[in-house]
């Protein structure tokens, strides 16, 4: 009976240990899911992000958010998490990029001179 006991209590404190990483997990990505969203409205607002770039960058966290929770359904895996925090890192750096990357929108970046014909910036000088 002691033995029974035991091995119900040693199987229920392993069981339990295994829980807590994927509650742990799922709130790390539902943190950094919310992190990203900040960072793009707070970028938008600023005007570091034009409404194209935002609502890309809004489409990506969306996708892998539903991605994420497909993951969840069949129980997540290392592959799984390690691909979902990859992803969340190109979009990190996408955001980082966009908003330091000068394009501002309509009337600053684009537009002024944008059709112009690059070709003659090249010609030789002979």
């Amino acid at each position: 009976m002691k033995k029974i006991l035991l091995s119900i209590t040693a199987v229920s404190a392993l069981a339990a240990a295994t829980a807590i990483p994927a509650v742990a997990s799922a709130q790390s990505f539902d943190h950094r899911l919310d992190r990203l969203e900040r960072r793009i409205d707070r970028g938008l607002r600023s005007g570091s992000l034009s409404r194209g770039e935002a609502y890309r960058l809004h489409a990506q966290l969306r996708e892998t958010a539903h991605l994420e929770h497909r993951y969840r359904r069949g129980g997540l895996t290392g592959w799984e998490r390690a691909d979902l925090d990859r992803r969340f890192d190109r979009i990190s750096a996408q955001i980082r990029f966009e908003r330091y990357d000068r394009d501002y929108g309509s009337g600053y970046g684009h537009g002024h001179g944008h059709d112009r014909d690059y070709r003659d910036d090249y010609r030789p000088r002979w």
